[in-house]
């Protein structure tokens, strides 16, 4: 967790309406109601005093990844990146040491750019994967298109066996 952790999840909780049951990351942690894997960063994230000031600076770093991103797109002649959502299983519940393998934290949030995931088949046998399709500004519609396409191509969706069927 990062230190904008704290806060972001602190202004989210406040936003709500009707207000949640806690109303910020230090009455979650009181609450104990969250898996003992993760307090100490729940703690460490808490500890955090001051609010990062330095958002003008990650809009010009996220500006210059989203240019940079652009350049190697025009360059490849692509229209879409399309990768794995995770290049890992998900972890097991308490499980530290697994790599986590999460691909979706990169591309998307680091340039503001869209992405959708659609499922691309399971690990593991039960535990949905993704596949992102990643595009520049305002290519929303056209990752619809893929990702509507490749979904109704490959027919990965399987809906949870504990979920009954839409009536």
């Amino acid at each position: 967790m990062s230190e904008r952790f704290k806060f972001g999840l602190n202004d989210y909780l406040a936003s709500r309406d009707p207000a949640p049951p806690v109303k910020d990351l230090a009455e979650i942690i009181a609450s104990r109601m969250f898996h003992p894997s993760i307090e100490v960063r729940m703690r460490n994230a808490e500890a955090s005093q001051v609010r990062p000031t330095n958002d003008l600076m990650c809009r010009e770093v996220q500006q210059k990844r989203g240019d940079t991103v652009i350049k190697a797109m025009e360059e490849a002649n692509v229209s879409a990146i399309v990768y794995p959502t995770w290049d890992n299983p998900p972890r097991l519940i308490g499980d530290l040491t697994t790599p986590a393998g999460d691909n979706s934290q990169t591309l998307s949030p680091g340039t503001g750019f869209p992405a959708i995931t659609v499922p691309m088949g399971f690990v593991r046998g039960e535990f949905p994967s993704g596949m992102t399709f990643f595009g520049s500004a305002w290519s929303e519609s056209a990752l619809i298109k893929l990702a509507y396409s490749y979904e109704q191509a490959a027919n990965h969706r399987r809906p949870p066996a504990s979920t009954p069927p839409f009536k």
